[in-house]
Formats: C-alpha cells, structure tokens, sequence
C-alpha cells in the first residue's frame, strides 16, 4: 500500500521524504545514489527513526495532521529517507531576479514524467520526472547559476528547451501539479524532480510505503558549490528548441582553443570573418549527437590530378578520430571523383593509427528535387533523421551565381558535386545542425558570414560562399578549425557540468573508468599524427592549397614550425577539472 502524506515540520531544510520497509532499504539507497538530480540523499535513518538529526534537531515525521498517515512513527521495520527539493531555491530565483511563474500565478509547480529512464538498482526502476519553471531568455544563466549552487536540491537544470526531447508531448497536462503559463520570451526550464522517487516505489508495488504529497515540502536550504564549475546557457538549436550548459571554466578554455586557431600567420584577413563562440556552440551539439557526417575536398589545384589540397583531409579525419572515441556514428561524404583517393587516406590512416577505426565514405548526387532529403533521412521521413550534424571543412563552397570558386576566383564546379544542397536541405528538417569551418570565406558553411566576405575579403563579391551553416568557425587554416574541435570535445567530456547535463543528471556517481579515459586522450590530434596524415596526402599527389608546392606543407606554411606549433599549444589547453 502506497500512501501519500502532507508533513506539517518546521525544520532547517527543503526536504521530501520516503518511508520504505527495511527489506527495500539498500537498493532506494542506491538508485538514489545512481540518479542524485532527482533523488539527492541528505539522510537515510536507522529502522524506526522519527527524526533527522544532521539536518535538524526538532524534525519529527510523526504529525499531529489529520491528514498524516504515520502519526504513531514509522514501526521498526520502517527506513526513512530525506531528499533535497526544489522548492528551496525558489525564493533564490526570486532574489536574483528571475520570476517564478507558478508563484506569480498562485500554482503548484507542474511536474511531468520524461522518456528517460533512469539507473536502474536493484528493484527499482522508472522514468525521470521533472518540474518546468518558464525563465525568460536573459534570465537563462541567472537561473542556471543560482540552481547550480543549491546541489541537494537538484542543482541545475537537466533540459532546456523543446518538452518533447524529453518525451513530454504536452505542457497543458503535467502529471502532478498544475499546468503553468509561460510568458512572452520565456524558455521551458526542467530540473530534475524527487517525485521521480515516487515512479519508482510505484512501480515496485511494496507492500507500504509512505511519502510527502508532491508539491508538499518541509522549508529552505543551503549549500555552496564550486563557482569554477558553474553553468553557463548556450543556444544550440532553434529547431528544435535546446540550449546547453558547460561550466565557466570549460568555456573559458574554449574561448582559448578559438583565439589560437583564429591567428593568420598567412595574412589573409581571416580575423574579419570571426564571430565568438561559434567553435563552442559547435561543440556543444557535437556533444549532443550521435550520427556526424563530415565532408570536406576543394579541387583547387584544376590543373593536377588529384587537385585536391592538403587543408581539410586532416582536421576532417581528426574530428572523426575523437568523435569515434566518443561513441559516434560517423559518415565522410565525397565527390565521386575521390572516392579511390579518400578510402585510400582512411585505410592509410587506420593502419597508421591516425584513426582508431575506418568510417564509412559516401558520396551524394542531386538527380531528383528529394534527393538530399532521401539521402539525410530514412525513406525521406524528416522525422527520421539519419544524420543529427553535418560538417564541412575546407569544403568548395556555392557562390550566389551557382558556381564553386578558388580564391584566385576560377570557376571549379566541374570538380565539385552538389554537396551544399545536403546542408540546405538540413535547414528545413527538425534535429539536424550543421556547422562549417574554412579560412577564406568560399567554403562550405561561410554563407553565415558572406556578407562580411563580400566586403572584406579579396574578390569576395564573387568567390563568396552562399550557403550558410548553422556555426561557421573561421580559422587561420581550415585544419586547425579541425583540430580545436577535437580539443573542445574533450574538455566538454571531462566538463562535470556538462556531463551531468548531457546525462540528466543520472549515473554520475560511477567512476569513468581509465580505459574510456585513455580511449579520449586517445582520440586527440598529435603533432604526430598530423604529420603522418600530411605525409600520406603529399606521396598520393596532394598539394599545398596556396603554393601547389607537393611538400610537407597547407596554404603555403610548413608543417614545422607553424602547423605543429598550433597543435602543440592547442593541446596544452588542458581540461580545468577531471569529471567524475
């Protein structure tokens, strides 16, 4: 028998609480240790205990409430639990200046149950429950800061954004609470909820068990976290609506690997085209995905065969290596013209433990007006994406007139297939984001910033890329574009803050193990590795993209001192705390 209880306590914190038999005791104990966002354990009792004593001397669950169920204590074979809630940084959202809507309407918070389960232990398993609080836009990382440093009670929130990421396909019909109305310009903001606690007993079935009713605590509480680790909000997705977190000091170490790619030792004005946090953002949905294609090849060289130049192959393949490490889906996409060449430099780089394994190739023709959307979803169902990104790197890029340009503005679409229609196509279906990274302003991607190409880059009004993506990272050269992802990728895994908002929140309790740990340092680029994938595309015939020269070197720098120089120091932008 499952009985909800009103508790009328005064005590020192914000609790919910649950009473189990003895007999379930240990594995709660554990599931709340698994999933610490919903279920912060602030105390277990012995068997028959009726108060709390390191929360707070004169808590006493027995009640004079006619409405309590356990007014003679909970018996001896009885364990109780005390959970943190949220209802006590409420009045610190207040006080920061971030309006509580379910306050300001006179409302119980709404709760909903997710799609997300949580870590299973012993008996108990069910879904993640959540509450909604609407923040508005500019309150985002107010909110987010003020949560984050009340951990016992459910910290920061796990989502923000689109309701049915979660699974939640209606916020008029929560299912504990009330239904709360967002304002214009607010976001939906979900923390984590101790109700989840109730799922899972009743999912269980005991024999008896008592709890608080949800949206019935006991008063405020306190505690103080890290600042370094604090969350910042970042947009990711307008379709569907996310926003991710990472800590302050991840982002702050990002920001270091965008400043050292955007130096422009070749002198083409590159610092123009830049636009802060795009390497970040980009992380971030990298982070946040399971299937990449990446797509990279600009036949500059007409005259040669291959024509190809040596920016793009190496920062593409070093982004693949570190999102295989992660446990990726990844895809590279060419021209037909390259397929023999490109499988060649994968099959050369896994034997050279540049890749840790190879990648399928694919290659895209537009000869029907749903081609591209055939080719980025199952049976064309938009609802079926096969791919979550799409990169390009150093990749041709069309120009308003149709045509793909060098940057001595010849015409080379004769060597380019029709790749950019992959990335327009993206723009109309839900849950693809695409990102595009060149060093010129005629690549794939930099439609984002063509305006800026045109003015300020030489011949931009022509050779000018015309297809946007969704985060265009400019670089000094492309391939260093490459490697910063790569880095931003592992300073996000071993971002605590972003984990456990990548995680909801559940599991973290468990150690990563130094496998996993290893298999991600593994994943990084190296002064090495780079070497020996630009040794392998100077003996297939590939050359620098601005000399030609068939020497170990991109846009006309040597590989030593420039390009190791820039990998060297990018790596040295080392994680500010080891997660878990």
């Amino acid at each position: 028998m499952f009985l909800p209880v009103v508790f009328c306590l005064s005590v020192c914190l914000s609790l919910s609480m649950f009473v189990l038999p003895r007999s379930l005791a240990d594995d709660f104990d554990t599931f709340c240790k698994r999933n610490s966002a919903p279920l912060p354990l602030l105390y277990r009792s012995q068997p028959g205990e009726t108060s709390c004593p390191p929360l707070c001397r004169d808590a006493d669950i027995r009640s004079p409430s006619e409405q309590s169920a356990v007014q003679d204590g909970p018996g001896t074979d009885m364990v109780s639990f005390y959970l943190g809630c949220s209802f006590g940084f409420e009045s610190r959202l207040k006080k920061a200046g971030v309006p509580v809507r379910n306050l300001e309407q006179g409302k119980n918070i709404s709760m909903y149950r997710t799609t997300v389960p949580c870590v299973q232990a012993g008996v108990f398993s069910c879904p993640l429950v959540v509450t909604m609080r609407p923040v508005p836009t500019d309150k985002l990382d107010a909110a987010v800061e003020v949560t984050h440093l009340n951990p016992l009670a459910h910290g920061a929130p796990i989502h923000i954004g689109d309701p049915a990421l979660l699974g939640i396909q209606d916020l008029c019909k929560p299912d504990y609470g009330e239904a709360v109305e967002q304002q214009p310009g607010d976001v939906p903001v979900f923390w984590a909820c101790g109700v989840t606690a109730i799922e899972a007993i009743r999912s269980n079935k005991p024999s008896l068990a008592f709890s608080h009713s949800p949206g019935c605590i006991m008063d405020p509480s306190s505690i103080i976290l890290n600042p370094e680790l604090t969350p910042l909000s970042f947009l990711v997705s307008d379709n569907p609506l996310f926003y991710s977190l990472a800590s302050r000091r991840t982002v702050e170490k990002i920001r270091q690997l965008e400043t050292i790619i955007g130096e422009d030792p070749g002198e083409r004005g590159i610092r123009a085209l830049f636009i802060q946090d795009e390497l970040l953002r980009s992380c971030l949905a990298l982070s946040h995905s399971s299937s990449v294609a990446i797509t990279t090849g600009f036949p500059t060289h007409y005259m040669h065969n291959p024509p190809d130049e040596t920016d793009g192959p190496p920062g593409a393949i070093a982004m693949a290596n570190m999102l295989l490490s992660m446990g990726k889906q990844v895809t590279l996409v060419t021209d037909r013209r390259a397929v023999e060449m490109n499988q060649a430099i994968i099959d050369e780089a896994v034997r050279e433990g540049v890749l840790t394994d190879t990648i399928p190739l694919v290659t895209f023709e537009n000869n029907s007006p749903d081609s591209a959307l055939k080719f980025l979803c199952h049976n064309g169902d938009i609802n079926k994406p096969r791919y979550d990104h799409l990169v390009a790197i150093e990749r041709s890029g069309r120009a308003t007139d149709g045509n793909y340009y060098n940057m001595r503005e010849i015409n080379i679409k004769h060597l380019v297939d029709p790749i950019d229609d992959l990335f327009i196509a993206a723009k109309d279906i839900p849950g693809i984001i695409t990102t595009g990274i060149g060093d010129g302003g005629n690549e794939l991607g930099m439609g984002k910033v063509k305006d800026r190409v045109k003015s300020l880059m030489p011949k931009g009004d022509v050779i000018a890329c015309d297809v946007p993506a969704d985060f265009a990272i400019t670089a000094g050269v492309s391939n260093w574009g490459g490697y910063a992802v790569a880095c931003g990728l592992y300073l996000l895994l071993t971002c605590p803050s972003h984990q456990r908002y990548l995680k909801k929140g559940l599991g973290l309790n468990r150690a990563v193990p130094q496998d996993q740990l290893q298999k991600w340092r593994a994943g990084l680029p190296s002064v090495d590795k780079e070497e020996s994938i630009l040794s392998t595309l100077v003996r297939f015939g590939i050359r620098s993209g601005k000399t030609g020269h068939l020497a170990m070197e991109v846009d006309g720098l040597t590989f030593h001192p420039t390009h190791s120089g820039i990998i060297t120091r990018l790596l040295e932008i080392k994680p500010v705390h080891m997660l878990l």
